[in-house]
């Protein structure tokens, strides 16, 4: 490398490692989505302003999918409250870029920095609570005219599956839910880890099952220490047709990619919709 290309990309490279190491969590988050080619926009809730992070796609689909993206870190929540709930290693945003479907990641209320100053409860014991889910359902639904769809794929991880499955009752549109190392039973899973209960959340596992037109598959990782599968079975088997796979080698937050366009054709082919 001539002397002139080596000094441009040493200085890039010491302007990457300053900013990941100064940069808040939020803007960690944005500046993966803008490499990865996601346009942003920040929009009004139901009393919150969320991020929404879109990708065209390149199918043509009647379905949008959807991502939500897991919980920062709870234990760090519980004790310290940090001003940036935004989690520090986002797995969606990686996973929506393998989907050839048009796409849409929902920014939870309080995460990347939308809405400031955000009450702590919204994501502490209040992270799955009533106002938070119907947001995330309003912006949602705004989002699904926007583009025409007739139909939503519900993709949550951690968290965001709890997420997903409170939100799919109340969308009639809801085709199928996929769920990763999903918290499908939060009141079992705060006494696990010895939480503060949530008690302004809702619970997955104390809601009605879902329909059974809706497609539901729950992907559970062996070697998850946050949400152990032993957790969430029961919650899970009471969903009808719901279909479970355990990944023995996985972890709450390794190895998805390798078997996401996988799981992505499976959909498609369950839901009808393109595959490629």
């Amino acid at each position: 490398m001539d002397q002139p290309r080596f000094r441009a990309a040493f200085l890039s490279a010491i302007t990457v490692a300053g900013f990941s190491a100064c940069a808040t969590p939020s803007q960690r988050f944005d500046r993966q989505a803008e490499d990865l080619g996601f346009s942003v926009e920040v929009v009004q809730g139901l009393g919150f302003r969320q991020n929404v992070y879109r990708s065209q796609g390149r199918a043509e689909s009647d379905l949008l999918h959807v991502y939500l993206e897991g919980d920062a870190s709870p234990r760090i929540a519980s004790r310290y409250s940090p001003p940036d709930p935004t989690p520090h290693r986002p797995i969606m945003l990686g996973l929506m870029a393998l989907d050839p479907a048009p796409s849409v990641l929902l920014g939870r209320p309080c995460q990347h920095a939308a809405e400031v100053p955000c009450d702590p409860s919204t994501w502490t014991v209040g992270r799955y609570g009533e106002d938070v889910v119907a947001s995330l359902v309003a912006v949602l639904e705004t989002e699904r005219m926007a583009s025409g769809a007739t139909g939503v794929v519900l993709i949550g991880h951690s968290g965001g599956g709890a997420l997903a499955m409170l939100m799919a009752e109340r969308i009639p549109e809801t085709r199928a839910v996929i769920t990763l190392a999903g918290n499908l039973d939060t009141t079992r899973w705060a006494d696990h880890h010895g939480y503060t209960p949530l008690i302004e959340s809702l619970d997955p596992a104390q809601r009605p099952p879902l329909s059974p037109s809706v497609i539901q598959i729950h992907l559970l990782a062996g070697r998850d220490l946050r949400v152990p599968p032993t957790l969430t079975r029961d919650a899970i088997h009471r969903q009808p047709n719901a279909i479970t796979r355990i990944y023995p080698d996985f972890d709450h937050g390794c190895c998805w990619a390798t078997i996401w366009p996988g799981v992505l054709d499976e959909v498609a082919s369950a839901t009808g919709a393109p595959q490629k």
